[in-house]
């Protein structure tokens, strides 16, 4: 029975399509609107406005509407010729002079066109390079500490040139990398080793900017940011860091120094004491040719890498690490 109605169905389908089609193509028109217009009657129009216009011929003295009309030839035409003339310019007419900008605007944005918009604030704002460029090492570290005593979660140092491009180099070729927090936890346990094996990581990543007064040792200013690890996994890239660290080597030709400026995020998880320590822990892995060792390279490189198994990357070597640090 399905199969009989189904091929009855499409019998009446195809046979009742053809005559639609057909009865639609019959029947249809197609009107080009371009052809359509109006054509009104002059005198109907005339006759509309009769009344008006004889009153309007009796008001200017005129006998009939005719005279009326040869009147208002004249105008009407002088009118039509000067609404289709157009009006000649002058060759010599000056333009309006164009609004020039101030010429203080002019100047910051020549000189902000110039320094690199990197959105790192430049030492020069914190420093007065001209003056400090005369001071021995020590008085500017002074002065470098001075300056952030006020903010209590600000972090400052002063890092010699050589130890700073030591850390450098290895932060180009491990941009990234995590670092163990140990937390004391809340158990009553009686053994401190069992008590301080809890521990936050931490994401660590670095980039390189251009300079804001390029020299033959000022070639960049480096950046750390400290991220919770399980806020980047869950946000990537737009994850919050809760410390932020900045080089400056505008001091490295003069006095082969770089200054390291710091900020703890307030209300991050994070303490100052904390963003120190991991500042600290920084500082052993990335400079672990002088530190004295292996295994943090071994580390570094094996992060990098994504290699895991028996000669890979491990947690607990890396606590085991940090733990000497302490």
């Amino acid at each position: 029975m399905q199969t009989c109605a189904s091929s009855s169905l499409r019998h009446v389908s195809r046979g009742a399509l053809p005559r639609l089609r057909s009865s639609q193509r019959r029947w249809a028109q197609v009107h080009d609107i371009r052809f359509v217009t109006t054509h009104r009657n002059p005198d109907a129009i005339q006759e509309k406005y009769q009344t008006k216009l004889e009153h309007k011929a009796r008001q200017e003295g005129h006998q009939s509407v005719s005279s009326l009309k040869k009147a208002y030839r004249e105008k009407i035409s002088e009118l039509r010729q000067s609404a289709t003339t157009p009006t000649p310019t002058p060759q010599n007419a000056q333009r309006p002079p164009s609004p020039q900008p101030p010429r203080h605007a002019t100047d910051s944005r020549s000189s902000d066109s110039s320094q690199p918009k990197t959105g790192i604030k430049p030492l020069s704002s914190y420093l007065d390079l001209g003056k400090i460029q005369t001071l021995p090492e020590k008085e500017i570290e002074v002065l470098w500490r001075l300056r952030h005593a006020s903010d209590p979660s600000s972090l400052c140092a002063t890092i010699p040139l050589d130890t700073y491009n030591r850390i450098s180099k290895t932060a180009q070729q491990h941009p990234q990398f995590i670092l163990p927090l140990p937390r004391q936890t809340d158990s009553q346990a009686t053994d401190s080793q069992t008590a301080n094996t809890a521990a936050d990581i931490h994401f660590l990543q670095w980039a390189f900017h251009p300079p804001a007064s390029p020299s033959a040792l000022n070639t960049h200013t480096s950046t750390v940011l400290f991220t919770h690890l399980a806020s980047y996994k869950l946000h990537g890239a737009y994850a919050q860091p809760h410390t932020t660290l900045t080089h400056h080597l505008d001091l490295a030709d003069s006095h082969g120094i770089v200054l390291l400026r710091g900020q703890v995020v307030p209300d991050r998880g994070v303490s100052v004491e904390e963003g120190r320590w991991l500042v600290m822990c920084l500082q052993r892995f990335y400079d672990f040719e002088v530190q004295g060792g292996q295994n943090k390279g071994k580390l570094l490189k094996s992060f990098s890498e994504g290699r895991g198994g028996e000669d890979g990357f491990k947690v607990e070597a890396l606590m085991e690490e940090a733990e000497k640090l302490g």
